[in-house]
Protein backbone atom coordinates (compact mmCIF):
# COMPACT_ATOMS: atom_id res chain seq x y z
CA UNK A 1 0.00 0.00 0.00
CA UNK A 2 2.73 2.79 0.93
CA UNK A 3 4.26 1.89 -2.78
CA UNK A 4 1.50 2.48 -4.58
CA UNK A 5 0.67 5.33 -2.64
CA UNK A 6 4.02 6.97 -3.22
CA UNK A 7 3.32 6.02 -6.66
CA UNK A 8 0.19 8.24 -6.87
CA UNK A 9 1.77 10.85 -5.30
CA UNK A 10 4.65 11.13 -7.93
CA UNK A 11 2.06 10.70 -10.93
CA UNK A 12 0.39 14.10 -9.39
CA UNK A 13 3.18 15.84 -8.75
CA UNK A 14 4.04 14.83 -12.32
CA UNK A 15 1.37 16.36 -14.14
CA UNK A 16 1.02 20.09 -12.13
CA UNK A 17 4.45 21.24 -13.59
CA UNK A 18 5.40 22.57 -16.85
CA UNK A 19 7.12 20.43 -19.32
CA UNK A 20 10.01 22.47 -19.65
CA UNK A 21 10.45 21.67 -15.49
CA UNK A 22 9.21 17.93 -15.39
CA UNK A 23 11.22 16.21 -12.99
CA UNK A 24 13.49 13.13 -14.06
CA UNK A 25 11.71 10.23 -12.06
CA UNK A 26 12.99 7.26 -13.43
CA UNK A 27 10.58 4.62 -12.31
CA UNK A 28 7.66 6.21 -14.20
CA UNK A 29 7.45 5.70 -17.78
CA UNK A 30 7.25 8.29 -20.52
CA UNK A 31 6.62 9.58 -24.14
CA UNK A 32 7.56 12.63 -26.09
CA UNK A 33 4.81 14.45 -27.93
CA UNK A 34 6.39 16.88 -30.87
CA UNK A 35 3.91 19.53 -31.95
CA UNK A 36 4.97 21.59 -34.86
CA UNK A 37 2.78 23.98 -36.17
CA UNK A 38 1.85 24.81 -39.92
CA UNK A 39 0.30 27.33 -42.02
CA UNK A 40 2.67 30.34 -40.69
CA UNK A 41 3.89 32.85 -43.17
CA UNK A 42 6.04 34.11 -40.96
CA UNK A 43 7.54 34.18 -37.88
CA UNK A 44 7.36 30.57 -36.16
CA UNK A 45 9.00 31.23 -32.76
CA UNK A 46 7.14 31.91 -29.20
CA UNK A 47 3.98 30.71 -30.30
CA UNK A 48 2.37 29.41 -26.93
CA UNK A 49 1.38 25.25 -27.31
CA UNK A 50 -0.63 23.55 -24.34
CA UNK A 51 -0.77 20.34 -24.32
CA UNK A 52 -3.59 19.23 -21.82
CA UNK A 53 -4.12 15.40 -20.53
CA UNK A 54 -7.50 14.50 -20.75
CA UNK A 55 -7.83 11.98 -17.93
CA UNK A 56 -6.79 14.72 -15.43
CA UNK A 57 -7.26 17.85 -16.97
CA UNK A 58 -3.84 18.83 -16.33
CA UNK A 59 -2.24 21.26 -18.94
CA UNK A 60 1.58 21.66 -20.13
CA UNK A 61 3.13 24.74 -21.77
CA UNK A 62 5.67 25.00 -24.13
CA UNK A 63 6.82 27.68 -26.53
CA UNK A 64 7.90 27.19 -30.02
CA UNK A 65 11.30 27.26 -31.33
CA UNK A 66 12.42 28.73 -34.72
CA UNK A 67 10.90 25.54 -37.01
CA UNK A 68 7.59 26.10 -35.45
CA UNK A 69 7.94 23.23 -33.01
CA UNK A 70 7.59 22.17 -29.40
CA UNK A 71 8.42 19.46 -27.64
CA UNK A 72 6.76 17.44 -24.55
CA UNK A 73 7.88 14.14 -22.39
CA UNK A 74 4.93 13.53 -20.04
CA UNK A 75 3.21 10.37 -19.22
CA UNK A 76 1.24 8.06 -21.44
CA UNK A 77 -2.53 9.22 -21.84
CA UNK A 78 -5.06 10.56 -24.12
CA UNK A 79 -4.38 14.14 -24.77
CA UNK A 80 -5.40 17.24 -26.66
CA UNK A 81 -3.24 20.19 -27.77
CA UNK A 82 -3.67 24.26 -28.40
CA UNK A 83 -1.28 26.48 -29.82
CA UNK A 84 -1.86 30.22 -29.95
CA UNK A 85 1.00 33.55 -30.78
CA UNK A 86 0.37 35.91 -33.53
CA UNK A 87 2.94 39.02 -35.09
CA UNK A 88 3.04 42.08 -35.91
CA UNK A 89 4.59 43.70 -39.16
CA UNK A 90 4.26 47.48 -40.48
CA UNK A 91 1.10 47.96 -38.29
CA UNK A 92 -0.30 44.65 -39.18
CA UNK A 93 -1.57 42.00 -36.21
CA UNK A 94 -1.11 38.55 -37.92
CA UNK A 95 -3.07 36.57 -35.07
CA UNK A 96 -2.85 32.41 -35.12
CA UNK A 97 -4.64 29.95 -33.46
CA UNK A 98 -5.02 25.70 -34.08
CA UNK A 99 -6.13 22.75 -32.37
CA UNK A 100 -4.83 18.97 -32.41
CA UNK A 101 -7.27 16.90 -30.11
CA UNK A 102 -7.09 12.37 -29.38
CA UNK A 103 -3.13 12.68 -29.06
CA UNK A 104 -2.10 9.40 -27.56
CA UNK A 105 1.34 9.49 -25.59
CA UNK A 106 2.86 5.82 -24.96
CA UNK A 107 5.97 4.58 -23.39
CA UNK A 108 8.88 5.07 -24.63
CA UNK A 109 7.40 6.73 -28.26
CA UNK A 110 7.47 9.32 -29.74
CA UNK A 111 4.59 11.16 -31.00
CA UNK A 112 4.68 13.45 -34.03
CA UNK A 113 2.00 15.86 -34.20
CA UNK A 114 0.97 19.06 -36.93
CA UNK A 115 -1.27 22.00 -35.94
CA UNK A 116 -2.50 23.72 -39.41
CA UNK A 117 -2.85 27.04 -37.72
CA UNK A 118 -5.65 29.69 -38.62
CA UNK A 119 -4.97 33.36 -38.92
CA UNK A 120 -6.58 36.24 -38.62
CA UNK A 121 -5.63 39.34 -39.82
CA UNK A 122 -6.37 42.72 -38.37
CA UNK A 123 -5.09 46.20 -38.38
CA UNK A 124 -2.66 46.92 -34.75
CA UNK A 125 -3.86 50.56 -35.18
CA UNK A 126 -7.03 52.16 -34.91
CA UNK A 127 -9.13 55.42 -34.72
CA UNK A 128 -9.46 55.30 -31.04
CA UNK A 129 -11.52 58.79 -31.22
CA UNK A 130 -12.10 61.94 -33.79
CA UNK A 131 -13.08 65.19 -31.95
CA UNK A 132 -14.10 67.33 -35.51
CA UNK A 133 -17.10 68.96 -34.76
CA UNK A 134 -15.91 71.76 -32.20
CA UNK A 135 -17.59 73.32 -29.15
CA UNK A 136 -19.39 76.69 -28.27
CA UNK A 137 -17.57 79.59 -26.97
CA UNK A 138 -18.01 80.62 -23.27
CA UNK A 139 -20.85 82.85 -24.39
CA UNK A 140 -22.88 79.94 -25.85
CA UNK A 141 -23.23 81.56 -28.86
CA UNK A 142 -19.97 81.77 -30.70
CA UNK A 143 -18.47 78.52 -32.47
CA UNK A 144 -14.87 76.98 -32.18
CA UNK A 145 -13.98 74.94 -34.72
CA UNK A 146 -10.10 75.36 -35.26
CA UNK A 147 -9.54 72.54 -31.97
CA UNK A 148 -9.76 68.82 -34.11
CA UNK A 149 -7.97 66.09 -33.31
CA UNK A 150 -7.65 62.33 -33.95
CA UNK A 151 -6.83 60.02 -31.46
CA UNK A 152 -4.74 56.28 -32.76
CA UNK A 153 -4.59 53.27 -30.98
CA UNK A 154 -2.33 49.92 -31.15
CA UNK A 155 -5.38 47.60 -30.59
CA UNK A 156 -3.06 44.64 -30.59
CA UNK A 157 -0.69 43.16 -27.66
CA UNK A 158 2.37 43.61 -30.32
CA UNK A 159 4.46 46.53 -30.62
CA UNK A 160 3.40 48.66 -33.72
CA UNK A 161 6.06 50.04 -36.08
CA UNK A 162 4.45 52.03 -39.29
CA UNK A 163 6.36 53.63 -41.76
CA UNK A 164 4.99 56.52 -44.17
CA UNK A 165 1.44 56.78 -42.27
CA UNK A 166 -0.80 59.22 -43.72
CA UNK A 167 -4.29 61.14 -43.09
CA UNK A 168 -6.66 62.07 -45.82
CA UNK A 169 -10.24 62.90 -46.21
CA UNK A 170 -13.02 61.92 -49.34
CA UNK A 171 -14.91 63.95 -51.46
CA UNK A 172 -17.43 65.75 -50.94
CA UNK A 173 -16.68 67.31 -47.84
CA UNK A 174 -19.66 66.78 -45.82
CA UNK A 175 -21.66 63.56 -46.16
CA UNK A 176 -25.30 65.42 -47.06
CA UNK A 177 -23.01 67.18 -49.84
CA UNK A 178 -24.39 66.81 -53.76
CA UNK A 179 -22.20 63.26 -54.01
CA UNK A 180 -21.36 63.11 -58.77
CA UNK A 181 -19.81 59.80 -57.87
CA UNK A 182 -22.64 57.46 -57.68
CA UNK A 183 -23.42 55.66 -60.90
CA UNK A 184 -26.57 54.69 -62.30
CA UNK A 185 -27.04 51.34 -60.29
CA UNK A 186 -26.58 53.47 -57.07
CA UNK A 187 -22.92 52.66 -56.94
CA UNK A 188 -19.77 54.63 -56.18
CA UNK A 189 -17.88 54.39 -59.60
CA UNK A 190 -14.59 53.54 -57.61
CA UNK A 191 -16.23 50.76 -55.69
CA UNK A 192 -14.81 48.72 -58.34
CA UNK A 193 -11.39 50.10 -58.96
CA UNK A 194 -9.88 49.15 -56.11
CA UNK A 195 -9.01 52.66 -54.53
CA UNK A 196 -10.40 55.27 -52.53
CA UNK A 197 -10.23 58.73 -53.29
CA UNK A 198 -8.72 61.61 -51.02
CA UNK A 199 -9.37 65.32 -51.97
CA UNK A 200 -7.44 68.28 -51.43
CA UNK A 201 -4.09 66.94 -49.76
CA UNK A 202 -2.55 64.83 -47.56
CA UNK A 203 -0.37 64.72 -44.28
CA UNK A 204 2.03 62.38 -42.72
CA UNK A 205 4.40 61.34 -40.07
CA UNK A 206 8.34 62.62 -41.02
CA UNK A 207 9.18 59.12 -39.64
CA UNK A 208 7.74 56.04 -38.98
CA UNK A 209 5.85 55.51 -35.85
CA UNK A 210 6.30 53.40 -32.73
CA UNK A 211 3.32 53.03 -30.81
CA UNK A 212 4.05 50.32 -27.45
CA UNK A 213 1.05 47.89 -26.90
CA UNK A 214 -2.22 49.09 -25.57
CA UNK A 215 -1.08 53.01 -25.94
CA UNK A 216 -2.31 55.83 -27.73
CA UNK A 217 -1.11 58.74 -30.07
CA UNK A 218 -3.03 61.75 -30.45
CA UNK A 219 -2.62 64.08 -33.08
CA UNK A 220 -3.78 67.49 -33.51
CA UNK A 221 -5.11 68.97 -36.75
CA UNK A 222 -6.07 72.26 -35.78
CA UNK A 223 -5.19 74.71 -33.05
CA UNK A 224 -1.86 72.66 -31.06
CA UNK A 225 -2.16 74.78 -27.89
CA UNK A 226 -4.09 75.72 -25.16
CA UNK A 227 -7.79 76.26 -26.33
CA UNK A 228 -9.16 76.77 -22.92
CA UNK A 229 -7.70 79.98 -22.66
CA UNK A 230 -9.74 81.33 -24.40
CA UNK A 231 -12.38 78.12 -25.01
CA UNK A 232 -12.85 76.87 -21.52
CA UNK A 233 -15.18 74.14 -23.05
CA UNK A 234 -12.60 73.13 -25.80
CA UNK A 235 -8.86 71.29 -25.70
CA UNK A 236 -5.70 71.69 -24.20
CA UNK A 237 -3.08 70.30 -26.80
CA UNK A 238 0.16 72.29 -24.87
CA UNK A 239 1.64 68.22 -24.00
CA UNK A 240 4.91 66.99 -24.92
CA UNK A 241 3.77 64.01 -26.30
CA UNK A 242 1.26 65.13 -29.04
CA UNK A 243 1.74 65.41 -32.19
CA UNK A 244 0.86 68.22 -34.15
CA UNK A 245 -0.65 69.33 -38.27
CA UNK A 246 1.89 72.15 -38.74
CA UNK A 247 3.92 72.79 -42.35
CA UNK A 248 2.99 76.26 -43.17
CA UNK A 249 5.41 75.98 -46.26
CA UNK A 250 3.35 73.53 -47.82
CA UNK A 251 0.59 75.64 -48.01
CA UNK A 252 -1.20 75.17 -45.46
CA UNK A 253 -0.24 78.13 -43.21
CA UNK A 254 -4.13 79.93 -42.21
CA UNK A 255 -2.85 80.91 -38.86
CA UNK A 256 -6.25 80.89 -37.44
CA UNK A 257 -6.25 77.12 -38.12
CA UNK A 258 -2.14 76.89 -37.13
CA UNK A 259 -1.05 79.16 -34.74
CA UNK A 260 2.20 78.29 -33.42
CA UNK A 261 2.15 75.16 -31.79
CA UNK A 262 3.07 74.98 -28.31
CA UNK A 263 6.23 75.30 -27.10
CA UNK A 264 6.11 71.83 -24.84
CA UNK A 265 5.58 70.02 -28.49
CA UNK A 266 8.75 68.86 -29.94
CA UNK A 267 9.64 70.23 -33.61
CA UNK A 268 10.13 66.41 -34.23
CA UNK A 269 6.23 65.69 -33.81
CA UNK A 270 5.27 67.75 -36.32
CA UNK A 271 3.63 65.95 -39.17
CA UNK A 272 4.20 67.18 -43.08
CA UNK A 273 1.36 68.17 -45.63
CA UNK A 274 1.45 67.58 -49.25
CA UNK A 275 -1.26 70.22 -50.89
CA UNK A 276 -2.59 69.90 -53.99
CA UNK A 277 -5.65 72.04 -53.92
CA UNK A 278 -5.91 76.29 -53.10
CA UNK A 279 -6.98 75.63 -49.71
CA UNK A 280 -4.52 77.38 -47.01
CA UNK A 281 -6.20 75.18 -44.13
CA UNK A 282 -6.91 71.43 -44.34
CA UNK A 283 -10.47 71.60 -45.02
CA UNK A 284 -11.65 68.33 -42.84
CA UNK A 285 -15.60 68.89 -42.22
CA UNK A 286 -16.53 70.01 -38.87
CA UNK A 287 -19.97 68.50 -39.78
CA UNK A 288 -19.63 64.99 -41.37
CA UNK A 289 -15.91 64.04 -43.13
CA UNK A 290 -14.74 60.81 -44.55
CA UNK A 291 -11.46 59.95 -42.88
CA UNK A 292 -8.82 57.87 -43.58
CA UNK A 293 -5.28 56.61 -42.17
CA UNK A 294 -2.87 55.12 -44.70
CA UNK A 295 0.50 54.00 -45.38
CA UNK A 296 2.02 54.42 -48.95
CA UNK A 297 4.02 51.89 -47.61
CA UNK A 298 8.00 51.87 -49.84
CA UNK A 299 7.39 55.39 -51.30
CA UNK A 300 7.62 58.57 -49.30
CA UNK A 301 3.69 60.15 -49.03
CA UNK A 302 4.87 63.31 -51.12
CA UNK A 303 6.77 61.21 -54.26
CA UNK A 304 3.09 59.05 -54.64
CA UNK A 305 0.91 62.40 -54.30
CA UNK A 306 3.08 64.62 -56.81
CA UNK A 307 2.63 61.81 -59.03
CA UNK A 308 -0.32 62.80 -61.81
CA UNK A 309 -0.77 59.18 -62.32
CA UNK A 310 -1.98 58.84 -59.17
CA UNK A 311 -4.95 61.70 -59.65
CA UNK A 312 -8.63 60.90 -60.19
CA UNK A 313 -11.70 63.73 -60.25
CA UNK A 314 -13.96 64.02 -58.26
CA UNK A 315 -17.14 63.64 -60.46
CA UNK A 316 -14.85 63.22 -63.82
CA UNK A 317 -13.99 66.94 -63.83
CA UNK A 318 -10.96 67.46 -64.89
CA UNK A 319 -10.01 70.56 -63.25
CA UNK A 320 -7.79 71.68 -60.05
CA UNK A 321 -10.89 71.74 -57.30
CA UNK A 322 -11.98 68.28 -58.04
CA UNK A 323 -8.74 66.78 -57.74
CA UNK A 324 -8.32 63.64 -55.68
CA UNK A 325 -5.48 61.13 -55.34
CA UNK A 326 -5.89 57.61 -55.36
CA UNK A 327 -5.21 55.39 -52.25
CA UNK A 328 -5.18 51.66 -53.01
CA UNK A 329 -7.56 50.04 -50.40
CA UNK A 330 -4.55 48.01 -49.70
CA UNK A 331 -2.80 50.73 -48.17
CA UNK A 332 -6.02 51.73 -45.69
CA UNK A 333 -5.33 51.18 -42.24
CA UNK A 334 -8.36 52.33 -40.61
CA UNK A 335 -11.31 54.85 -41.54
CA UNK A 336 -14.40 56.55 -40.15
CA UNK A 337 -17.61 57.80 -41.90
CA UNK A 338 -19.57 60.60 -40.42
CA UNK A 339 -22.97 61.85 -40.84
CA UNK A 340 -24.34 64.90 -39.74
CA UNK A 341 -27.34 64.24 -37.43
CA UNK A 342 -29.20 66.83 -39.27
CA UNK A 343 -29.15 65.35 -41.98
CA UNK A 344 -30.67 62.34 -41.59
CA UNK A 345 -32.17 61.94 -45.32
CA UNK A 346 -30.01 63.11 -47.51
CA UNK A 347 -26.70 61.86 -46.41
CA UNK A 348 -24.70 59.40 -48.44
CA UNK A 349 -21.64 57.30 -48.14
CA UNK A 350 -18.46 57.81 -49.48
CA UNK A 351 -16.44 55.12 -48.29
CA UNK A 352 -17.28 51.72 -49.55
CA UNK A 353 -18.35 48.69 -47.68
CA UNK A 354 -15.03 46.89 -47.79
CA UNK A 355 -13.34 49.58 -45.68
CA UNK A 356 -16.32 50.67 -43.77
CA UNK A 357 -19.77 49.37 -43.61
CA UNK A 358 -21.58 51.92 -41.49
CA UNK A 359 -21.66 55.50 -40.41
CA UNK A 360 -21.63 57.15 -37.12
CA UNK A 361 -24.31 60.19 -35.81
CA UNK A 362 -22.79 63.63 -34.79
CA UNK A 363 -23.75 67.08 -33.52
CA UNK A 364 -21.54 69.48 -33.88
CA UNK A 365 -20.31 72.29 -32.46
CA UNK A 366 -21.26 70.44 -28.60
CA UNK A 367 -18.09 69.46 -27.71
CA UNK A 368 -18.66 65.94 -28.36
CA UNK A 369 -16.28 63.31 -30.21
CA UNK A 370 -16.90 59.56 -31.62
CA UNK A 371 -15.03 57.21 -29.71
CA UNK A 372 -14.77 53.52 -30.49
CA UNK A 373 -17.11 51.29 -28.55
CA UNK A 374 -15.04 48.45 -26.52
CA UNK A 375 -14.84 44.68 -26.92
CA UNK A 376 -16.33 43.83 -24.16
CA UNK A 377 -15.14 40.25 -24.27
CA UNK A 378 -11.60 40.47 -25.35
CA UNK A 379 -11.39 43.39 -22.94
CA UNK A 380 -12.59 41.21 -20.04
CA UNK A 381 -10.52 38.35 -21.00
CA UNK A 382 -7.26 39.94 -20.51
CA UNK A 383 -5.80 38.02 -17.32
CA UNK A 384 -3.92 41.77 -16.41
CA UNK A 385 -7.33 43.89 -16.23
CA UNK A 386 -8.76 41.79 -13.27
CA UNK A 387 -9.90 44.48 -10.86
CA UNK A 388 -9.13 47.78 -13.26
CA UNK A 389 -11.99 47.63 -15.44
CA UNK A 390 -14.85 50.35 -14.59
CA UNK A 391 -18.18 49.65 -15.45
CA UNK A 392 -21.39 51.96 -15.84
CA UNK A 393 -20.07 54.39 -18.59
CA UNK A 394 -23.18 57.26 -19.09
CA UNK A 395 -21.44 59.74 -22.27
CA UNK A 396 -23.14 58.60 -24.71
CA UNK A 397 -25.81 60.85 -26.49
CA UNK A 398 -29.11 60.59 -27.66
CA UNK A 399 -29.68 56.82 -26.08
CA UNK A 400 -26.46 55.66 -28.38
CA UNK A 401 -23.58 54.69 -26.06
CA UNK A 402 -20.82 51.96 -25.64
CA UNK A 403 -23.16 48.69 -25.20
CA UNK A 404 -19.97 47.36 -22.79
CA UNK A 405 -20.67 49.23 -20.33
CA UNK A 406 -17.12 49.91 -19.89
CA UNK A 407 -16.00 53.15 -19.21
CA UNK A 408 -13.08 52.89 -20.93
CA UNK A 409 -11.18 56.24 -20.14
CA UNK A 410 -11.62 55.52 -16.44
CA UNK A 411 -10.88 52.02 -16.83
CA UNK A 412 -7.11 53.07 -18.23
CA UNK A 413 -6.44 55.48 -15.80
CA UNK A 414 -6.56 51.95 -13.49
CA UNK A 415 -4.25 50.66 -15.49
CA UNK A 416 -6.61 48.90 -17.37
CA UNK A 417 -5.89 47.42 -20.74
CA UNK A 418 -8.53 47.68 -23.59
CA UNK A 419 -9.65 45.81 -26.45
CA UNK A 420 -11.09 48.36 -28.78
CA UNK A 421 -14.01 46.81 -31.61
CA UNK A 422 -13.05 46.40 -35.06
CA UNK A 423 -15.49 45.03 -37.52
CA UNK A 424 -15.02 47.85 -40.43
CA UNK A 425 -18.04 49.18 -39.86
CA UNK A 426 -18.63 52.48 -37.96
CA UNK A 427 -22.20 51.76 -36.85
CA UNK A 428 -21.39 49.37 -34.51
CA UNK A 429 -17.82 50.65 -33.63
CA UNK A 430 -18.93 53.68 -32.61
CA UNK A 431 -20.59 55.94 -30.97
CA UNK A 432 -21.12 59.61 -29.91
CA UNK A 433 -19.97 60.96 -26.86
CA UNK A 434 -20.98 64.10 -24.88
CA UNK A 435 -17.34 64.83 -23.38
CA UNK A 436 -14.03 64.68 -25.73
CA UNK A 437 -11.87 62.06 -24.16
CA UNK A 438 -9.12 64.60 -23.82
CA UNK A 439 -11.24 66.67 -21.40
CA UNK A 440 -11.36 65.95 -17.94
CA UNK A 441 -15.02 64.55 -16.96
Amino acid sequence: MKKIYLLFLLVTLLAGCKSDSLPSIDDISTGEVVITLTGLDGQAADFTVQLRNMQTNSIFTAQTNAEGMAEFRTTPGLYEASATGGYASEGVAYNFNGTSGQITVRTNQTQQVTITMKSIRTSQLVIKELYNGGCLADDGTTKMQCDKYIVLYNNSAQPATLSNLCFGFLTPYNAQATNSNYNAKGRLTYEAEGFTPVLDGIWYFPASLDVAPYSQVVVNIHGAIDNTQAYSQSVNFAHEEYYCMYDPESGYNNTRYYPTPSSVIPSSHYLRAYRWSQSNAWPLSVASPALLVFQTHDISPALYAANMDNAWYDGGEVRQTKQCMKVPNEWIVDAIEVFASGYKDSSKKRLTADIDAGYVWLTNYQGHSLYRNVDQSATEALPENEGKLVYGYSLGVDGTTDPSGIDAEASIRQGAHIVYQDTNNSTNDFHERQICGLRPK
